[in-house]
């Protein structure tokens, strides 16, 4: 299913436009373009080792891959150059895959390290608490002493604290029980609520489709497919070829 961009005509959005990525001489990404809008959940789907995370790290301006061919626009401004961290003062946030904590630091001070406890703008270190109660339960435990699901909400909880508009979350549920597969659902539901915009990379395929409005399919580093959710809900046949489905 084809999917019509309108590049530029809404600023509150990302939009990708036929990137091109490398690493080295190995071309990844062949010309791949997707938007996602402030507000909404959007789920790139696909087998491990179809691009996925190299469209993040592209999109996130990381030193690899090298971006040879395209555009990234986040609300109407080219980000494709930028430095990663002046990347994420334009107010994009990054759960990369596997946590990436540091095991000696608490949970306080991951939440700390971005924003000063006494800062009362956007969100605070209260306010994740609130929200992440068995965080607050245990905020003076280092990284290396979380649970996995307890790193994973730790990996949001600290993208938050950079009061982002718009959070790229790199396979959130991979290695998480039922459980708390269920309530990362329920935190990406209530982000949603409160504005914010989430590209979801994804391989659980009823999960990322319990939670996003419309839903990408990457094969071999191109954007085979695209539909809303309650299309692939319908009919899911078009895009089994291309998933992994346990």
């Amino acid at each position: 299913m084809s999917e019509t961009f309108t590049w530029g005509k809404h600023v509150n959005k990302l939009e990708v436009r036929d990137v091109h990525s490398y690493y080295g001489e190995a071309h990844v990404l062949n010309g791949v373009s997707l938007e996602v809008s402030k507000g909404e959940v959007v789920a790139l789907l696909g087998r491990n080792g179809m691009g996925k995370t190299t469209l993040i790290r592209s999109i996130m301006c990381l030193a690899q891959p090298q971006v040879r061919q395209g555009s990234v626009k986040w609300k109407g401004d080219e980000i494709l150059g930028l430095r990663p961290h002046d990347v994420a003062r334009k107010k994009l946030a990054l759960v990369p895959q596997g946590r990436r904590l540091f095991p000696s630091l608490s949970v306080t001070e991951h939440l700390t390290m971005l924003k000063p406890a006494h800062r009362k703008d956007g969100w605070t270190v209260e306010g994740i608490f609130d929200m992440f109660p068995r965080l607050a339960e245990r905020r003076q435990h280092s990284g290396h002493q979380l649970s996995g699901g307890e790193r994973q909400m730790l990996a949001v909880a600290r993208a938050l604290m950079i009061d982002p508009e718009l959070i790229l979350m790199d396979e959130p549920s991979e290695g998480l029980a039922p459980v708390m597969v269920q309530r990362l659902e329920e935190i990406i539901g209530q982000l949603k609520e409160v504005g914010l915009g989430i590209f979801l990379v994804e391989q659980n395929l009823y999960s990322a489709l319990s939670v996003c409005d419309r839903a990408y399919v990457m094969e071999t580093g191109e954007i085979v497919y695209s539909a809303t959710a309650a299309q692939i809900r319908e009919d899911k046949e078009p895009l089994m070829q291309y998933l992994v489905v346990s």
